[in-house]
């Protein structure tokens, strides 16, 4: 009797609100309303080789599988979820939305053999501000559904980096260079690591990363990202 009467009261003085579309018909377990988790821009890259985030990297560097689990695209409800989950604190939708990648990727065949997941550092100092990483976040809800370990000091980004917004793809690239050091090799020699992040453009910022992490002996790399920016 009493939560059912402490429910309705909490609703109305701290109303719970969709991260998608801000609607608070929800319950408070929730962190997207069923219309907006209906409206997410679900990709079928999981299940198909030679999908768009995979010839991203196609003379690059040598990733083995490379998949988005949403399409990206501006003043789309994925826009507001983004800003939620790095801008907002709002951690429990990077945990949900995490879980849901995992979900994809349970039954991809390409990923299968995949042994650690590795989110992509932030500058330590942006970190601290932040709070956390969102792809940290993003890889503990796969972990939950994988059951698959989070390596979270095997790499680091050294330095901070200026933003690539408005910058073309090889402004990008050099913009990413030297800023990742590999500092647990023997953690993925010999391993399959799927490194995480959030959204993927010209994948400049993951492939320095991921051209770090390959100076382990013997390490297969994957991508995967939750969302893959439409051109």
């Amino acid at each position: 009797m009493f939560k059912k009467v402490l429910h309705p009261l909490l609703h109305l003085f701290i109303p719970h609100q969709c991260a998608g579309c801000g609607s608070d018909i929800m319950s408070r377990q929730q962190v997207l309303c069923m219309h907006c988790i209906n409206r997410l821009p679900v990709t079928s890259f999981c299940g198909h080789a030679n999908n768009p985030v995979e010839k991203i990297f196609w003379g690059r560097m040598p990733v083995t599988s490379a998949a988005s689990y949403l399409y990206f695209s501006k003043d789309s409800v994925l826009q507001h979820i983004i800003h939620e989950l790095k801008y907002k604190g709002n951690k429990e939708l990077g945990s949900f939305i995490g879980r849901k990648m995992g979900e994809a990727l349970l039954h991809a065949q390409q990923f299968n053999d995949v042994n650690a997941l590795i989110p992509l550092p932030l500058f330590a100092a942006r970190e601290r501000k932040r709070g956390y990483n969102q792809s940290t976040l993003l890889c503990r809800g796969m972990a939950e559904v994988l059951n698959l370990p989070v390596l979270t000091q095997v790499i680091y980004r050294h330095t901070p980096s200026e933003t690539q917004t408005n910058k073309n793809r090889i402004d990008r690239w050099l913009n990413m260079q030297g800023k990742f050091v590999l500092q647990q090799p023997d953690a993925i020699s010999g391993k399959h690591i799927l490194l995480v992040d959030d959204v993927i453009t010209t994948g400049a910022t993951l492939e320095a990363c991921g051209q770090e992490l390959l100076t382990a002996p013997n390490t297969r790399l994957s991508i995967m990202t939750m969302a893959y920016t439409v051109k």
